[in-house]
């Protein structure tokens, strides 16, 4: 008995199908232009670019009512090939911290409020950690996330904090914003973040953020174990291998930091 298929939204595919249409011209199409191309009525045409333009997808020009793509889009499709830069860029020092250490390690954005998970790599051996790429983590408890959110703007903190709140995973997650602000004043101290049992028991984790050409945090990498992995006897070394291999694709990405250190 073969497979029941689900069926596509008619809509959403006529949508995708008018924003091909738009990015093979080079001067945009107007509404009439649009519905016989599309071979649609001139009224679905409309309801298409309507909703597009409004969510800030596509731009109407004045003067010529032709559709162009809008700001938004294109932010969209940036941020898709930065991060397959960054990945591209990364990859052999992520593959070289593992190598280092030993433990798995992780990349992550911030995304909507939390850390997105990009990369991953991990050792050979039977300790596997329950992450992968596209993982969603929160950032007051993960290495990855508190490298990001210690060097963000003041007051994106605080909207951060305010908006998404600092939710318990266990009994060491830092929960108190006043706590967590002094915890982010200590990773702008010593360049790396620790997640103590915060997100899960049984798993520690070190971070360091990743700068971009203009300054701005854009990315953090991280070593995650075990307790018995990451132990109190080698976490200054790891935490160093953490912040060499952050300041190394920095420096890749263009990052030049005040003074020439890295």
């Amino acid at each position: 008995m073969g497979a029941v298929k689900t069926r596509s939204v008619p809509a959403v595919e006529r949508a995708l199908r008018l924003l091909e249409v738009l990015a093979e011209s080079k001067r945009g199409y107007t509404l009439s232009e649009l519905a016989r191309v599309l071979r649609l009525p001139r009224s679905s045409t409309h309801c298409l670019l309507l909703t597009l333009e409004r969510q800030g997808y596509l731009h109407r020009h004045e003067e010529t009512g032709r559709y162009m793509f809008g700001a938004k889009l294109l932010n969209l499709a940036n941020m898709a090939l930065s991060r397959i830069e960054l990945r591209e860029r990364a990859a052999p020092y992520l593959h070289a911290l593992m190598r280092r250490t030993g433990l798995t390690v992780h990349m992550a954005i911030l995304d909507r409020g939390e850390a997105v998970l990009v990369e991953k790599v991990e050792p050979p051996g039977l300790v596997r950690l329950a992450t992968w790429i596209g993982k969603r983590m929160d950032i007051h408890c993960t290495g990855v996330g508190k490298a990001l959110l210690a060097y963000l703007p003041e007051d994106e903190v605080e909207r951060l904090i305010r908006e998404r709140g600092l939710p318990r995973h266990n009994e060491n997650t830092i929960v108190s914003p006043k706590r967590l602000r002094e915890e982010l004043r200590r990773i702008r101290e010593r360049g790396y973040s620790l997640d103590d049992e915060e997100d899960e028991i049984g798993l520690r984790c070190l971070g360091a953020p990743i700068f971009d050409h203009k300054g701005r945090v854009v990315a953090s990498v991280s070593v995650a174990g075990t307790i018995a992995q990451i132990t109190g006897e080698n976490m200054a070394e790891l935490a160093e291998a953490v912040k060499e291999t952050a300041g190394a694709i920095s420096r890749q990405l263009g990052f030049a930091p005040e003074g020439g250190g890295a």
